[in-house]
């Protein structure tokens, strides 16, 4: 259908493009136009950038559909986000104004899948693989799980420290998949993200990568935001 909005995926940390393959995969069978970039993750900044860089390029009504980290990257969007209508979190982080994820995850002890980071000489974090396939991709297949650590995306130390200006999800509709077996992410603060931004909610018996584990839920939740904002965009043209 030639009214459906354009989709931008964005990877998190510790992983890449090819994590939303099954997903990308299911929405262009269904038609969209699916674009999932790479990430540097050397700073927010230039994710942001990179992420900007991408959405100058569609066409245009878009929905923006990030994974952990990624929801930092679109959050970081503030209101200036081109072409963007919706946004979708899949167990991702949605800070608000004044927070960072240094403040939010020192809150209390590290989660089983982020509580043995290495830090290399750059300043870069990586997951080691028992913690990747035994609790970050917990309900992946382990030869799957193992593959998903040999191409992860180490993210700078830097973007622990950067503070959320305006977030997008002030100015945007927004959805979120609550990945109820999170390990990287406590469940319970997607669920306060989620409601903070008055996100409409869905929540899954998923490890911290539902888009690898449970991409059916996570592309009808991306399809749900596709058609409430085309059916905005319909009462808009009628009005």
């Amino acid at each position: 259908m030639t009214d459906q909005p354009k989709i931008v995926l964005v990877h998190g940390a510790w992983a890449d493009g090819s994590s939303w393959s099954a997903v990308i995969e299911s929405l262009q069978a269904r038609g969209y136009n699916v674009t999932a970039p790479q990430f540097p993750e050397t700073s927010l900044a230039d994710d942001v950038a990179r992420l900007r860089q991408i959405l100058v390029q569609q066409s245009g009504p878009t929905i923006v559909a990030g994974h952990s980290y990624g929801g930092q990257i679109m959050t970081a969007l503030g209101d200036d986000a081109p072409n963007v209508v919706g946004l979708v979190y899949i167990a991702a982080f949605g800070l608000d104004e004044g927070e960072s994820l240094g403040a939010l995850l020192g809150g209390g002890p590290p989660t089983p899948s982020l509580a043995h980071l290495t830090v290399d000489e750059q300043g870069f974090s990586w997951i080691p693989e028992d913690d990747f396939v035994n609790h970050f991709a917990a309900d992946v297949d382990p030869v799957r799980a193992r593959v998903m650590h040999a191409v992860q995306q180490c993210l700078s130390m830097s973007t622990f420290e950067d503070v959320m200006g305006l977030p997008a999800w002030k100015s945007r509709p927004s959805w979120y998949l609550v990945a109820t077996n999170d390990e990287a992410i406590p469940p319970d603060a997607e669920r306060m993200f989620a409601q903070r931004m008055g996100a409409t909610t869905v929540e899954v018996p998923s490890s911290h990568v539902a888009m690898v584990s449970h991409p059916g839920e996570v592309v009808r939740l991306i399809e749900a935001a596709a058609d409430a904002t085309r059916s905005a965009s319909v009462a808009e043209g009628s009005a």
